[in-house]
């Protein structure tokens, strides 16, 4: 999140890649939300750049869908609602809940058990930071990124043949100012100051990203 409110969603994608973000003016000189998939090189790279006290959220939308392509057609809609169910409530009550859940699961689905508990703790740094659900909801996955990356494509599918690198870059550049002109404010940003209160404090950023931190 920057000073002005913004967040500052990263995803594996070149424009997402830490490494590209301090050169586009995303400095390392204050504790950031980063929300980011479940790419280990991600994470790792995340810590490299910018310090490992900084917390991270892991998308809960990856997170669900991770663990239901474990599991056959007709568990997956209790998965979703369980996990879902459990995003709601406090850290403690919300992973104890998701741990019994892994503990059902590894008899008959161990892949599934284990996609669960991988980096449990990361996809509840929304709730360990104190926000109001309205931002829990909206910065608890990637979507901030990835929808306009779908408007991008969207727009440039039908291109089958691309002269040059200039011309890629010429039409991702107007796709993304085309695809800018549908973005909307994130729900109830009023409260985005809620989060910056924290950020600001780093005693209890870092704290909340130790806590978090997954092995």
């Amino acid at each position: 999140m920057g000073d002005e409110g913004r967040c500052v969603p990263a995803a594996e994608t070149s424009l997402g890649d830490p490494k590209d973000l301090k050169p586009a003016g995303v400095e390392g000189d204050r504790w950031r939300l980063f929300v980011i998939d479940g790419s280990k090189a991600l994470r790792a790279a995340v810590d490299a750049v910018y310090g490992a006290d900084n917390p991270v959220q892991r998308c809960r939308a990856h997170k669900v869908r991770n663990v239901c392509d474990h599991l056959p057609k007709h568990l997956r809609d209790q998965a979703k609602a369980a996990m879902r169910a459990a995003y709601r409530l406090e850290p403690s009550e919300g992973m104890a809940r998701l741990r019994k859940q892994a503990e059902w699961l590894q008899v008959e689905h161990p892949t599934a058990a284990a996609s669960l508990r991988e980096g449990l703790e990361e996809t509840f740094t929304v709730n360990a930071l104190g926000l109001p659900p309205a931002l829990r909801r909206c910065l608890a996955t990637t979507n901030l990124i990835e929808s306009p990356q779908s408007g991008v494509r969207r727009r440039t599918r039908r291109v089958t043949r691309w002269q040059d690198g200039a011309m890629a870059l010429r039409w991702a550049a107007a796709a993304w100012l085309a695809t800018e002109t549908r973005f909307r404010r994130i729900m109830e940003y009023q409260p985005l100051w809620i989060l910056k209160s924290y950020l600001d404090d780093a005693e209890h950023a870092g704290q909340v990203a130790s806590t978090r931190k997954v092995g």
